[in-house]
């Protein structure tokens, strides 16, 4: 982690009503300088009222907040273009299997000194965090090992105090210390066999979370100007169409999730990735097949041509399959 921190504190406060355009008098607490951790401004993203009201509330009061939803809704990235308008330093850690106790406290380490190996101990991300005024992600919160999410529990209480057992610390938060987390499930596991991978989590651990938002797919014409800002070629009236076609077809892909007639949904993730595919191969078809179909169930996909096919008014090979097996 590099040192360019600028101020300790916040040193402004903005209104909600201009800097996110949301309908409310509340006023937020902001940095007026940008460093290093401050994630970039993505103009074309589009905030969630209720979970951007959420995600305030845990920077001006400091509330603990966790973001559950699908994949692909964009929960890390709401996080962070909420502190990138704020310009509050922001650390995300993915909470995959590889992550260890070690790697959050920090552990032992050799280097060298005037020509001499010496032991010392080099702290992980939590201690490090803690001692600063950074908003901290962990991501797929839900997949972290019970051994990290006990590390973890001991900083959800707001004045959770932090205790390096190795060095005889005790470290106090930062005032302006902030915590969040993302999660596709809400510790209850794989239920719909979606999300292989995520744990059954303790639910003491769950309770500590102050608040716990849910973020769905955005409205269609939302989700169609995201599409058409991150790929210009489809900013036209023409593009307009194909983007609402294509996002015809992911919400299909949805509620047929939804049913239980496919395993797997087309994120909004995914359909960015179709057009961007499309810039390349100039060709819907062949970069829906690339960027999503062969991502499907072989049994699924006649389902998920005929999704296609209803939205194009165009006939994909796998949908010949459908019809043969019927």
């Amino acid at each position: 982690m590099t040192e360019t921190m600028l101020i300790e504190q916040p040193d402004t406060m903005v209104s909600v009503r201009e800097r996110f355009g949301i309908n409310s008098d509340l006023r937020v607490p902001a940095f007026t300088e940008r460093d290093d951790h401050v994630p970039e401004i993505d103009p074309a993203y589009k905030f969630n009222e209720d979970v951007t009201l959420a995600i305030l509330a845990g920077f001006t009061q400091d509330r603990r907040v966790m973001i559950q939803g699908l994949h692909g809704t964009g929960k890390s990235t709401h996080i962070e273009q909420v502190a990138a308008r704020l310009n509050w330093p922001c650390i995300r850690v993915n909470l995959d299997g590889h992550i260890s106790r070690l790697d959050l406290v920090g552990k032992d380490t050799i280097s060298l000194r005037d020509g001499k190996q010496v032991t010392e101990f080099q702290e992980g991300i939590v201690p490090w965090a803690l001692r600063r005024p950074v908003a901290l992600i962990f991501d797929e919160f839900d997949a972290g090992r019970p051994d990290v999410m006990f590390v973890i529990q001991r900083i959800l209480e707001r004045d959770g105090k932090f205790t390096l057992l190795d060095q005889n610390e005790v470290i106090h938060p930062h005032p302006y210390f902030r915590l969040f987390a993302t999660a596709n499930t809400v510790g209850l596991g794989n239920l719909n066999g979606l999300y292989h991978g995520t744990q059954v989590l303790n639910q003491a651990q769950i309770d500590r979370w102050n608040i716990v938002a849910t973020l769905n797919y955005l409205p269609r014409e939302d989700e169609i100007a995201i599409v058409q800002a991150r790929v210009p070629s489809f900013a036209t009236e023409a593009g307009h169409k194909q983007v609402a076609a294509m996002v015809a077809v992911a919400e299909l892909t949805r509620q047929g999730f939804a049913s239980g007639d496919v395993s797997t949904l087309m994120s909004p993730r995914t359909v960015i990735s179709w057009a961007e595919n499309n810039d390349i191969f100039h060709d819907l078809a062949r970069s829906f097949r690339l960027s999503f179909l062969n991502k499907c169930d072989e049994a699924e996909r006649p389902i998920v041509a005929e999704y296609f096919q209803r939205c194009f008014n165009q006939e994909l090979t796998e949908s010949y399959l459908l019809h043969a097996s019927s």
